[in-house]
């Protein structure tokens, strides 16, 4: 088993405490809220802290389809979320699991610098396609902006 492994930086205006709030806490009520696509997150093993495993399922291409979500680490404190994608619809055929480590900062004018490690674990020699990866990485990133989104949308929500 190979792994391959990427970073991203990305920057918010929204304040850390709120931003992980929204991606970590609140983030199984939002998602559904903000993309078509998603259509439940349901907890198929744990409570909600490290161990968890969620079923999320979505639509796409007019069929049902699903991801097993793994939450890995949950740090508060510091704005720190690891989880895995163990199953489904989000693993490539040439990937075993693949695993997120994100983290949050405090970053200029009260908003937040977001930091993302992401390591592919391949299955023997195979590797993800390039085209794998960036529809990975547009998925990603449109999750993020679409929480942000909401977030700067309702500016009562803490």
């Amino acid at each position: 088993m190979g792994v391959l492994t990427f970073t991203d930086e990305t920057t918010s205006v929204v304040a850390p405490a709120r931003l992980f709030k929204a991606l970590v806490t609140d983030v199984d009520t939002i998602v559904p809220k903000v993309i078509d696509a998603f259509k439940s997150v349901e907890i198929v093993e744990g409570n909600g802290g490290a161990g968890t495993v969620k079923k999320i399922t979505i639509v796409e291409d007019g069929e049902t389809k699903f991801v097993l979500h793994k939450i890995d680490a949950i740090d508060e404190v510091n704005w720190g979320y690891n989880y895995s994608i163990a199953g489904g619809v989000g693993l490539p055929d040439s990937v075993e699991k693949i695993s997120f480590e994100s983290k949050l900062d405090a970053g200029s004018n009260g908003g937040s610098i977001a930091k993302l490690t992401v390591n592919f674990y391949t299955k023997g020699d195979a590797k993800p396609t390039e085209e794998e990866l960036k529809v990975g990485k547009a998925k990603g990133d449109g999750l993020f902006k679409a929480i942000e989104g909401y977030v700067l949308a309702n500016p009562d929500y803490n």
